[in-house]
């Protein structure tokens, strides 16, 4: 639909009382299968979209405010309303919703008779009406204790409301006021609190249009100066109309706007000094006039952005040099309180908004006032630009990339004269009132970090298919601001601990560091480059000795972020930099103290081990070891150590990782019901029963050919050609649990048999118990476990070569990293 009259928008009262804008639309009435009746809907201009569909129930209460809104209940907590952008719209959706209930469109309200006793109801509808008792001094008592009493029923309180209304009444209770105090009547004002507050109760907009009417307010606030609880009445006229003054900084022509504002403050000031706190039962009392001043700050807002006179005169007077201090700080503060107004306004209404400021020059003149010396302005000033900030940081973002390019185009042209943009671009504004904080909490560095953190975040940087912002602000970023965010910390760190380590200085430095983290992550390249060249690390772990714990553990965490990039780039900066040394040396200074630093800096190094990380691992181990060698309460020193030997052992010996892979290959070709034969042959026949230049061979390789049964590994030992004599000693060592095993001699006589000796003095016999290479001692280094090993024997004549195998058949231990397979190569004279 595109009649205007049917245009609203739609609100919710959230949990704070508050109200949200669900969007824009075009509302219709009709019947709805679903729902089973008549409803009302509203589709999204934008795109059509249903925003609401609700029923309207005959007992649903419905409140007509202001002429343009319609506001209702549909479960507890959930209120809704329609605010129409043309009276004519309201009325006629109002008439729908009366015509659905049977009530007359004159009243401003339908009241839900659910909470009512059926005797209460009969009584309350059958009586025409409520009569109120004539407005006299005598009879306040009886006025007071009648809106009492009507309070607790709803029906009750629309008639009293009604009533109200239609005689005027409120504007005699205000002349009896004036005979009171006149009289010095305590009780009767105490008589007039109790029956204005219970109208404040009755939560009708019609009576708040009366009580906030220019000539009405005051008085209105008087009769709720005398509280019968207070011993002395409050003096809240006399701090509106003596202490409270409005200062109008830029002349506002329009009477309407005037009005609207005054209003609005003293109706800001009702609700927050002279009402009592509702109790639980009572706050929803008051969610009409919650309403009331949220659609003011909406008017207030619209009118003030449509006087482009009024906006012009405000931005002219704000960069103007001529303007007084005073006068600046009261055309900042009017800037703040119009951008606060401006969080009421709906999505499109607030682009619009920004837009304007944006386009009479809100960041340059933000620029001027943040270069000021008064710290309430800038102040000030810093609450706009995070209202800018969280808005839209990609506008932000584009002006001050303009400004930089203009400003390195004047440098150009001045070359006598010597410009740093640290002067004058806004963003470096921003670093150095965060750096220079004068508060000991740092507050306003705290809101400063965190708004630069939101303007360097690449998830809100907008890609399009000319450019790429995220590209073009980081290039920007870190030629013309990052040396002014960084400039603390290379002050700071230039000995070997911080020359400065008050509580407030690390404060701050820990703030630069979390922003520094932060483009680590995000960063990439961009950070990279510019913490390798300008060793933005090494001055970072300088903090490892500040006195202040969480200072140390900012810097621990920056290089714990840099680790966990697994970077190779990084890595080979950290050991060409030696950038570990810091770390260990706090890690031993520490001593056996449990606590965050323990083990934050364990975790670092367990990182680097699970990960297997091996350039830093080797680094760690060949340049360190010796300190943490001693460190048993973990494993992660010993588990680093056991890494780096693995890593030795494989550079040492390449082919054994041919081997592995040889042997793992060949190890599933054959189905596992035969290996178990082979395996039960290999142990049940005694090597010492073979006879000469026979060949033992298993029954499932009896029918294959000689090459058949030279199965890989022994195609590969093949190739080996043995120089040494008859009784040269092969020295084979495995690594158990990361130590060193006994190494064993393998010797060959110049018989038949086969000797296994141990190096240590006692000698056993292949088979027998207890024989280091024995099947019958499991656990020992040398030894096959039944069921685990496959065999393939093969013995030739006398005087010719042959080998002798044994394979396990179990996959290699990870923790030992041994091998599966002993292969014992020897020759026969």
């Amino acid at each position: 639909m595109t009649d205007t009259r049917r245009r609203v928008k739609v609100y919710t009262l959230n949990e704070d009382r508050q109200w949200d804008d669900r969007g824009t639309g075009h509302v219709s009435s009709g019947y709805v299968e679903r729902l089973k009746g008549m409803s009302l809907l509203v589709r999204a201009e934008s795109d059509g979209s249903l925003l609401l569909e609700s029923k309207i129930n005959p007992n649903t209460a419905y409140q007509k405010q202001q002429d343009t809104l319609i506001v209702w209940s549909e479960a507890e907590n959930y209120d809704l309303a329609l605010s129409f952008q043309e009276k004519a719209g309201c009325d006629e959706i109002w008439e729908k919703i009366c015509q659905v209930q049977g009530k007359d469109p004159s009243v401003d309200i339908t009241q839900d008779l659910v909470d009512e006793s059926e005797e209460e109801r009969f009584d309350d509808m059958s009586s025409p009406g409520l009569e109120l008792p004539s407005c006299e001094l005598s009879r306040l008592e009886e006025i007071a204790e009648l809106v009492a009493s009507s309070l607790p029923s709803p029906l009750r309180r629309e008639k009293l409301a009604l009533a109200l209304e239609n005689e005027g009444y409120i504007k005699k209770l205000l002349e009896l006021f004036h005979v009171c105090e006149d009289l010095e009547n305590i009780e009767g004002l105490h008589h007039l609190y109790e029956i204005i507050k219970g109208i404040f109760l009755l939560n009708r907009t019609a009576l708040f249009e009366v009580m906030f009417s220019e000539e009405c307010i005051m008085d209105v606030i008087g009769c709720l100066e005398y509280d019968p609880a207070l011993s002395q009445p409050r003096k809240h006229r006399e701090f509106l109309t003596k202490t409270a003054k409005f200062k109008e900084v830029i002349p506002i022509s329009d009477p309407e706007l005037k009005q609207k504002i005054h209003q609005t403050y003293r109706v800001q000031y009702i609700q927050d000094m002279v009402l009592p706190t509702p109790s639980v039962f009572e706050e929803n009392m008051l969610s009409t006039l919650h309403s009331f001043i949220f659609f003011n700050k909406v008017e207030i807002v619209g009118m003030l952005q449509e006087d482009e006179k009024f906006l012009t005169d405000l931005f002219a007077q704000l960069t103007d040099e001529a303007t007084d201090e005073e006068k600046r700080q009261e055309l900042v503060n009017f800037l703040k309180e119009f951008c606060a107004f401006s969080q009421t306004l709906q999505p499109q209404n607030r682009d619009a908004f920004f837009k304007t400021l944006s386009n009479m020059g809100i960041l340059p003149a933000l620029e001027v006032i943040l270069g000021m010396d008064d710290t309430q302005v800038r102040s000030a000033a810093t609450d706009i630009f995070s209202y800018l900030v969280e808005y839209n940081p990609s506008m932000v973002r584009e002006f001050v990339m303009q400004e930089a390019q203009q400003n390195d185009d004047v440098s150009k042209k001045l070359t006598e004269q010597k410009i740093t943009n640290k002067d004058i671009l806004l963003i470096n504004l921003i670093i150095e009132h965060m750096i220079c904080d004068t508060d000991p909490e740092l507050g306003g560095a705290v809101q400063l970090m965190g708004l630069l953190r939101t303007l360097v975040d690449p998830e809100n940087m907008l890609a399009t298919a000319n450019k790429t912002e995220k590209t073009e602000f980081l290039g920007f970023f870190y030629k013309h601001c990052m040396h002014v965010l960084t400039a603390p910390l290379l002050a700071n760190t230039t000995e070997d601990k911080p020359s400065k380590d008050d509580f407030q200085t690390a404060q701050l430095l820990a703030l630069v560091l979390e922003l520094l983290t932060f483009c680590v992550e995000h960063h990439t390249y961009h950070i990279k480059n510019y913490i390798i060249n300008k060793d933005i690390l090494r001055r970072v772990l300088v903090l490892m000795a500040s006195k202040h714990a969480f200072l140390a553990l900012c810097a621990l965490r920056f290089k714990r972020k840099i680790i966990g990039l697994k970077d190779e780039f990084y890595n080979r900066y950290i050991m060409k930099s030696f950038l570990f040394e810091p770390v260990v040396k706090a890690f031993l200074n520490n001593g056996s103290r449990y606590n965050l630093m323990n083990s934050a800096i364990i975790e670092m190094f367990e990182f680097i081990r699970v990960e297997d990380i091996k350039s830093l691992t080797a680094h760690v181990i060949e340049n360190y070891w010796k300190a943490l060698e001693d460190v048993d309460y973990v494993q992660t020193f010993k588990g680093l150590k056991l890494r780096f030997e693995q890593q030795r052992e494989r550079q040492d010996n390449p082919k054994l990782d041919s081997m592995r892979s040889i042997l793992r290959n060949h190890r599933y070709r054959r189905d596992a019901r035969t290996l178990e034969d082979e395996e039960e042959m290999w142990f049940n026949t005694d090597e010492d029963d073979m006879e000469d230049g026979e060949a033992v061979v298993s029954p499932s390789d009896k029918t294959k050919s000689d090459d058949d049964i030279m199965d890989p590994i022994s195609k590969f030992m093949e190739r080996k050609k043995l120089k040494e004599s008859e009784e040269k000693e092969v020295l084979l060592k495995t690594n158990l649990s990361g130590r060193q095993s006994p190494s064993f001699k393998l010797s060959l006589s110049s018989g038949t048999k086969t000797t296994l000796s141990s190096q240590s003095p006692a000698t056993n016999l292949p088979g027998s118990p207890g024989s280091p290479g024995s099947p019958g001692s499991p656990g020992s280094p040398g030894s096959i476990p039944k069921n685990t090993s496959q065999t393939a024997a093969i013995t030739t004549k006398e005087g010719s070569q042959f080998y002798h195998q044994k394979c396990r058949k179990d996959i290699i231990s990870e923790k030992t990293n041994s091998f599966g397979c002993l292969m014992f190569p020897w020759t026969s004279s």
